[in-house]
């Protein structure tokens, strides 16, 4: 159940990611983190820490909530 919230998540970024246009490393610049986190979130193989949800959603130009529903 895991596994399937965490890809969940990745999807959802990456899809709000392509939508604005936005390599995974301009999200990763964006956020101050490194292009291969952004990656293996995407792929569901990271779990982030709040901290991460809230730089992400800021590099998205989004509240947190959008991340998480």
């Amino acid at each position: 159940m895991e596994d399937q919230i965490l890809i969940d998540l990745g999807n959802r970024i990456r899809d709000i990611r392509l939508k604005k246009g936005l390599t995974q490393a301009e999200l990763a610049d964006k956020c101050g983190c490194n292009r291969n986190y952004i990656s293996m979130l995407e792929r569901g193989e990271r779990n982030p820490s709040y901290k991460s949800l809230v730089m992400i959603a800021n590099g998205l130009g989004l509240k947190i909530q959008k991340l998480v529903v």
